[in-house]
């Protein structure tokens, strides 16, 4: 009998200890746009999460906004999660701004740190300012019946929400949990894990934490390649790159390298594309243009051609990136830089190429035609003429008298046909 109850005091005490020990929680830092490469990994991140049944999910958030359907990627694996999702605005100075606004509100758990605010959700565009076209105001339209959904789902105040969205509203941490937008503030993690600690989710349980387990989930390579060619400035310049490597190999084929690193760059760049809301006009203004040069080398246009690829390079870019998401716009100094950089390169490429279209041959019979000589062996009808470091066969319609120069007029079967210029003094 006491064996017996020995054997369950240690089966006891090691599933106590196993089960304190299953007491994890996820945390994922994010302290950049929302763009594609931030939305996979927190969508990984939140995958794993339910699949291990970690007992919560921390997203400690500073963000200025970003792309609308990755905000919505977010806030669709926030909600689709089996287990609790707390969404901690900090640290101090830190934002949830624009899209960071809904990722906030679709928390399980929204908390910020002292010193942060939360607002300003209106859509911009390009260049930053607001618009009230038709197109945009659908968009906003369809923001705030988003949101709204959102923080009546969390028991938020849904009033504030469309605030933000339509008059770009921003609020303090106080501020926030006066108007019911977050559930409270803590100081650190430490204080945010003891503050949650015992509270009920709908739908996911009681969240509890006794001896907590923080468990940092890093980006993978992945994530971090697909954000640096996600920035629309990054995915201009491998086009460009990608679309000026083409050109070079198109223009002195058997390059090879150009034309590979254009390859790989024009791939990056498309797959850049399908994560970023491009303006398909602006790549066709673009591609336009590469047309231009590559036909400047094929038809005399007297640099028209060249002219109006440069144009229709600059508008491009100017029309790249135009759909109304913050953040998503080329920086003016690299559009400038870049089209007068790559307009430079193209038009050197092109005359490098006309220059030795119309340059005469130097090599083989051509390159000797209008090339003077010298007779070594006296020419009646035949002789021998040194040209170009060679001894040749010579014919001439008239004696020639060794040491004279000769004016070599064309070269039949190695054979060269000479006339005379004047006697060697």
């Amino acid at each position: 009998m006491k064996k017996n109850l020995l054997f369950l005091l240690v089966i006891f005490f090691y599933f106590g200890i196993s089960s304190a020990s299953c007491e994890e929680i996820y945390l994922m830092k994010v302290q950049d746009s929302i763009n594609p490469g931030v939305a996979d990994y927190l969508k990984t991140g939140i995958k794993k999460a339910s699949e291990d049944k970690v007992s919560c999910v921390i997203i400690e958030l500073d963000t200025p906004g970003g792309l609308l359907e990755s905000m919505r990627t977010i806030v669709k694996a926030i909600i689709e999660c089996r287990v609790p999702v707390v969404v901690y605005v900090s640290p101090s100075g830190a934002r949830a701004a624009s899209a960071g606004v809904m990722i906030t509100m679709a928390a399980d758990i929204a908390v910020m740190a002292p010193g942060t605010n939360i607002g300003a959700a209106h859509p911009v565009t390009v260049g930053g300012e607001k618009t009230d076209n038709t197109v945009n105001k659908k968009i906003i339209n369809d923001m705030v019946a988003n949101a709204q959904s959102i923080a009546e789902k969390r028991g938020r105040n849904k009033e504030w929400v469309e605030q933000a969205i339509r008059e770009s509203s921003s609020i303090t941490e106080g501020e926030a949990i006066k108007k019911g937008v977050i559930d409270f503030i803590a100081k650190d993690i430490n204080d945010l894990i003891k503050q949650i600690n015992g509270r009920e989710i709908k739908d996911k349980g009681v969240i509890k934490i006794t001896n907590p387990n923080i468990v940092i989930l890093k980006e993978n390579i992945r994530t971090i390649i697909l954000k640096v060619i996600a920035d629309p400035n990054i995915a201009y310049i491998l086009m460009m790159i990608g679309l000026a490597g083409l050109y070079f190999e198109l223009s002195t084929p058997g390059a090879v390298f150009p034309g590979v690193i254009g390859g790989i760059s024009l791939i990056l760049a498309f797959f850049a594309f399908q994560t970023l809301p491009i303006n398909y006009a602006g790549v066709l203004l673009i591609i336009l243009a590469m047309i231009f040069f590559i036909m400047e080398l094929i038809i005399a246009s007297y640099a028209l051609l060249s002219i109006a690829g440069v144009i229709s390079l600059c508008l491009g870019s100017l029309m790249l990136f135009g759909n109304g998401d913050e953040g998503v716009h080329i920086s003016i100094a690299l559009i400038l830089s870049t089209v007068i950089i790559f307009s430079l390169f193209f038009l050197g490429i092109l005359s490098l190429v006309i220059k030795a279209q119309i340059s005469r041959p130097k090599t083989g019979d051509a390159g000797l035609a209008d090339e003077i000589g010298i007779v070594k062996k006296m020419i009646n009808l035949e002789g021998k003429v040194f040209v170009h470091g060679e001894l040749w066969n010579a014919v001439s319609k008239t004696p020639i008298d060794e040491g004279m120069k000769v004016k070599i007029l064309k070269v039949d079967n190695l054979v060269l046909e000479v006339e005379p210029i004047e006697p060697l003094k």
